[in-house]
């Protein structure tokens, strides 16, 4: 049975390939790091699959940059991990947005990859 630390470092493995792109600015990337279907519900109307994805991920700004923490993980179900973060993003011309990242991995064949995505404002 995988243990806590095998979750976060399964969580972790996805999510900086997430911020490695992000921090690039490279969507086609970032897209590949979601499911096909993936649901994805960034700060603005959610999207479905990974067009939606490099297509929220294209209008960012260059420059910015993710830098996160994982906070909590759970495994929901074989092959399903849930993980919850602090995740701040930094632009080159506004203050540091803070949020809280919901990510569900789920397994594939030949990798993990981010199946649902909901980031949350809290003010």
């Amino acid at each position: 049975m995988p243990t806590q630390i095998e979750h976060e470092h399964v969580i972790r493995e996805v999510v900086d390939r997430w911020k490695a792109a992000v921090d690039a600015h490279e969507p086609e990337r970032v897209a590949s790091c979601f499911t096909e279907d993936a649901i994805f519900q960034g700060l603005h109307p959610y999207g479905v699959g990974r067009e939606a994805v490099a297509a929220y991920y294209d209008s960012q700004p260059l420059g910015l940059r993710a830098d996160y923490t994982i906070l909590e993980t759970r495994e929901i179900a074989d092959g399903v991990l849930l993980g919850y973060l602090d995740v701040d993003f930094s632009f080159t011309d506004r203050p540091t947005l803070h949020v809280k990242l919901s990510v569900l991995l789920r397994r594939t064949a030949t990798d993990w990859l981010i199946a649902h995505y909901q980031v949350s404002h809290l003010g």
